[in-house]
């Protein structure tokens, strides 16, 4: 287990240290001079030369790339992500700020998901090949293939501005959560769907079931408390795996619902060329979903040690 940890710990490291310099990288690689671009737009006027040298020297954009990458990484690697140009404050006091409402965002979407399909998947399993497993089925591909931000604004159109039921946008209330948990919660409910129907459907055949259902005990039971249990195993897996999707996915929700979350603070960053706080968010969340999946995989080292003799990873579950 000790050496499980260990490479993964050395696998995140790796992984983290491609996306922040690819992410780095991506910026530095913006056209245009970003001192001219950032003065102008904090003044709304243009710049003098001797501003912008000024501002390039104070922020090191006189310095190679290499130079900057290193010295950048130094400090995110101490927790000290950069300050903001626009607001002057710490980046990471920024993401601490903002976190706590992508994450209250990726767990009522989560919540939602298994409250939706976990039902699902099972009804579609017990009543397999009739008209109730095919409406599950066609319901779970069209909830696969609904981009999340058309679905938020076909939620916002229809319960905010035609129905009156729940606010268009901003955060707070347990009103403001319903449609963005929906809307980041339905692609998410849908995989789940898929999972819970196939993985019930191999249990109900198991022999163990078979015994049960022979000795009389009600289909009821044999469903909800012999087969469920077994068939939720992989489910508990693909649910850790997808949080790490719903959790960057809850930055496009949060732009369509004009959530105070990472997702807005990102989008701001990018049109006022605020490259400490681009840089800051896109490794958090990477750091995220990195870790999220990293976490899920020592899960079945820990459950299962013959998956890491084995050679490890999701090859072997």
């Amino acid at each position: 287990m000790i050496r499980a940890l260990l490479a993964r710990l050395g696998s995140l490291a790796a992984v983290m240290a491609t996306v922040s310099f690819v992410t780095f990288g991506f910026v530095s690689l913006t056209p245009g001079d970003p001192a001219y671009t950032i003065l102008r737009e904090q003044r709304q006027s243009p710049p003098s030369e001797r501003e912008v040298a000024a501002f390039r020297a104070e922020h090191g954009f006189d310095e190679p790339f290499v130079v900057r990458y290193l010295s950048w990484l130094g400090d995110a690697v101490r927790g000290d992500l950069g300050t903001s140009y626009y607001q002057s404050e710490p980046v990471t006091s920024l993401l601490v700020e903002h976190l706590p409402n992508t994450l209250e965002l990726a767990l009522a979407a989560t919540a939602v998901a298994l409250v939706v399909a976990v039902p699902l998947g099972v009804v579609s399993a017990v009543h397999h090949e009739t008209w109730i497993d095919r409406t599950g089925q066609i319901a779970a591909l069209v909830g696969v293939s609904m981009p999340n931000f058309w679905l938020g604004y076909l939620l916002i159109l229809v319960c905010s501005l035609r129905l009156g039921v729940t606010p268009v946008s901003g955060a707070g209330t347990l009103s403001h959560l319903v449609l963005p948990a929906i809307t980041l919660g339905t692609g998410m409910a849908a995989v789940i769907t898929r999972l819970v129907r196939a993985s019930m459907l191999e249990v109900l055949e198991a022999e163990y079931v078979t015994v049960a259902r022979s000795k009389g005990v009600r289909e009821r039971l044999v469903v909800y408390k012999h087969a469920l249990r077994n068939a939720l195993v992989p489910v508990v897996t693909i649910v850790g795996l997808q949080f790490g999707f719903v959790l960057n996915g809850a930055v496009v929700v949060e732009v369509v619902f004009q959530r105070p979350g990472l997702g807005t603070l990102l989008v701001d960053a990018i049109f006022a060329r605020d490259y400490p706080i681009v840089q800051g968010v896109v490794l958090v969340t990477a750091f995220a979903f990195v870790a999220t999946n990293q976490l899920v995989d020592l899960a079945y080292v820990a459950l299962d040690p013959r998956i890491e003799r084995g050679g490890g990873g999701s090859d072997h579950r």
